[in-house]
């Protein structure tokens, strides 16, 4: 396991300079520690992780860069800027108090979760270090390739940096996680997973509970496009995410109930946890959802009288703050995409590992068919999303999918390296030529990626 260290060799990108140079502007001396997060592309895997299943994510070039010091003559507050000014500065007199606010979901909150975090699991009885602290993101916001964990990753690095902290990547990573959840978002892990792991040239196989990962050799000529719809959906500002959380959590409980000893449903939340106990292959799971579980919604009073429980147990012990008023729970469909959607990963990973010369169109067939699946089983797409995924397979993509939580954001296509470029001018003149986008924007909506690098800190002075 690597602990995380501050590098002594500064990167000389034109991007970092530019942030050391506005860092001096605004706070006269020059910043002690750059940071950069990079973004992730999930090539398969979605919605499974908070399930306890395996994932597929690589990192991208995209990134979070962080200039930080600490603050002139020991000042506990904390002065936060982004470099992009529609994103709104946040000041604190005193960094203690690390209170997040509830409403609608700020960048700057999301960068609180990670400092917070960092500061309660290792840090609880120290003072805060007073930061200043300044920001610049080149991941697109709202668009699936996970802006917003790379926020809350690169603040717990300055807080790892800030308060003197030995901790290796795979731990850190956990804390990444759960800290999220002060901004009400219940996911599972792989976001922050993979931008501390992610290793240069490979993608990830991830594994949850211990947390384990594992490198996957790409098949040469393997080239992904991330093609972003531009339809862009807050997963903390909305219930759907949390919605499926739940879904899912209710689905193992009754598969459990039903095929469990008596009372063995109650300490299991996640859908692997129950194929665990029951003790078969993933692949069979499915047969098992098909004779326990009904296609029709679940009403809540069902839920109730099938696993024997009051309302008042089930707000407490199994809904989220924002799923309490839900009256209806879509179970059977939840359950079949993350059990089917479970065993594309490691069919995935076994065909890299294979490298057989239809490698590529069988790695192709798996995401069109997690795609259907998100699409129809766990309705976590979106008609941009859908019309990428149409315009990719009528391009010549070998495969393509939804990438990250849905509802909006990106695709991830697979292609042949040599028709790559004609596939992207495709996808631009039948996609986003309607929208009259400018070059800038129309190039951030749609690149060529390759397995990058996980965070790194390096020391200016």
């Amino acid at each position: 396991m690597e602990v995380i260290k501050v590098g002594k060799k500064e990167p000389i990108d034109d991007r970092y300079k530019d942030l050391k140079n506005e860092f001096e502007k605004k706070f006269v001396l020059p910043p002690d520690v750059l940071i950069r997060v990079p973004g992730r592309v999930n090539l398969i895997g979605e919605h499974i992780d908070y399930c306890g299943y395996a994932v597929l994510p690589m990192a991208i070039e995209q990134d979070v860069l962080v200039a930080v010091s600490k603050q002139a003559e020991g000042g506990p507050g904390l002065t936060l800027c982004n470099v992009d000014t529609k994103y709104a500065e946040h000041q604190q007199d005193i960094l203690a108090d690390m209170n997040i606010p509830e409403g609608s979901p700020s960048w700057w909150k999301y960068f609180m979760c990670g400092l917070k975090g960092v500061k309660e699991e290792f840090k609880r009885g120290e003072p805060a270090v007073g930061l200043n602290i300044l920001v610049s993101g080149s991941i697109p916001p709202s668009a699936g390739l996970s802006s917003s964990s790379a926020l809350v990753v690169s603040a717990a690095l300055v807080n790892v940096w800030g308060l003197d902290i030995s901790v290796d990547r795979e731990e850190l990573a956990g804390v990444c996680a759960r800290s999220e959840r002060f901004i009400g978002t219940q996911g599972g892990g792989m976001d922050q997973a993979i931008e501390l792991l992610a290793q240069e040239g490979s993608a990830k196989l991830i594994e949850f509970g211990p947390l384990k990962t594992f490198s996957v050799t790409l098949p040469t000529g393997a080239t992904f496009v991330v093609a972003n719809s531009l339809e862009e959906k807050n997963k903390a500002a909305s219930n759907d995410f949390n919605t499926r959380v739940v879904e899912c959590r209710l689905a193992a409980k009754i598969i459990a109930k039903k095929l469990l000893a008596e009372g063995e449903w109650k300490e299991l939340m996640k859908m692997k946890d129950v194929q665990e106990h029951i003790g078969v292959e993933i692949a069979q799971m499915v047969e098992k959802v098909e004779s326990v579980l009904h296609e029709e919604d679940y009403t809540v009073q069902e839920v109730m009288e099938i696993l024997e429980i009051d309302k008042e147990y089930l707000q407490k012990n199994i809904l989220t703050a924002n799923t309490q008023n839900l009256a209806t729970f879509r179970l059977y469909q939840r359950a079949m995409h993350v059990y089917s959607e479970a065993a594309r990963v490691y069919q995935f990973r076994d065909v890299c590992q294979a490298a057989g010369e239809n490698s590529l169109t069988e790695l192709g067939e798996l995401m069109f068919a997690s795609h259907q699946s998100c699409a129809g089983m766990y309705q976590c797409s979106s008609s941009g999303l859908d019309c990428l995924v149409e315009l990719s397979k009528k391009f010549g993509a070998l495969g393509a999918r939804l990438t990250g939580a849905g509802w909006g954001g990106c695709i991830v296509a697979l292609v042949e390296e040599k028709s790559a470029a004609k596939f992207i001018e495709n996808l631009k003149t039948a996609y986003y030529e309607p929208m009259q986008l400018g070059t800038e924007e129309l190039n951030s909506a749609i690149f060529v990626t390759r397995p990058g690098q996980g965070a790194s800190l390096w020391s200016v002075r």
